[in-house]
């Protein structure tokens, strides 16, 4: 599976799901409650320096600055 934090730049992708690593995870919670769901396209629109933190990605049309770990828990699928 492909995740949010290897999604080159520029990429389109469709969620696929979010990980949750622990019982009531709220970094997965979190991402669920500003729209990190199933079925929404997301694109990388930038990274931080050196391709590190923050990593940033249209949601809609929202923006969000995601860290790497973050957008590790957000399983993609390539856009059709």
């Amino acid at each position: 599976m492909l995740y949010l934090d290897t999604l080159p730049k520029g990429a389109h992708a469709v969620i696929e799901k979010i990980e949750q690593r622990a019982p009531l995870d709220p970094i997965a919670t979190r991402l669920e409650e500003l729209g990190f769901v199933p079925g929404e396209a997301v694109q990388v629109l930038a990274t931080g320096p050196m391709g590190r933190d923050p990593i940033a990605v249209r949601l809609g049309t929202s923006r969000f600055a995601l860290r790497r770990g973050e957008a590790a828990r957000v399983g993609l699928r390539t856009a059709a």
